[in-house]
């Protein structure tokens, strides 16, 4: 039960951001370097950047090590899902690959 959970979580956490991403590039231009702008529009955006990047190198330094560790080699999809949508979807997709089917 808790496996699927994880990967609802990841599909929420690819599609709910990516929305307003969509909508920002559609009013703003597909410009990733204006969005990168933006997202240090001031202190708080900037802090939330800073949070999530530092949480996506510790979330991408786990998945690397447990992955070389133990061999499950599946978990790697986590760090392009972490650095191409979101922490918001790569951490729950790593949680629900590295699940156990008992």
């Amino acid at each position: 039960m808790m496996r699927w959970a994880f990967l609802a979580l990841a599909v929420w956490g690819a599609v709910h951001p990516m929305w307003y991403f969509v909508t920002w590039f559609q009013a703003n231009g597909w410009s990733l370097m204006a969005m990168v702008e933006a997202w240090h529009a001031n202190a708080a955006t900037s802090g939330l950047v800073w949070d999530l990047t530092i949480a996506a190198v510790a979330l991408t330094l786990w998945v690397i090590w447990e992955s070389v560790t133990y061999r499950r080699w599946a978990g790697l999809l986590a760090i392009p899902a972490t650095f191409c949508i979101g922490v918001s979807c790569g951490l729950p997709l790593y949680l629900f690959l590295r699940w156990r089917r008992d």
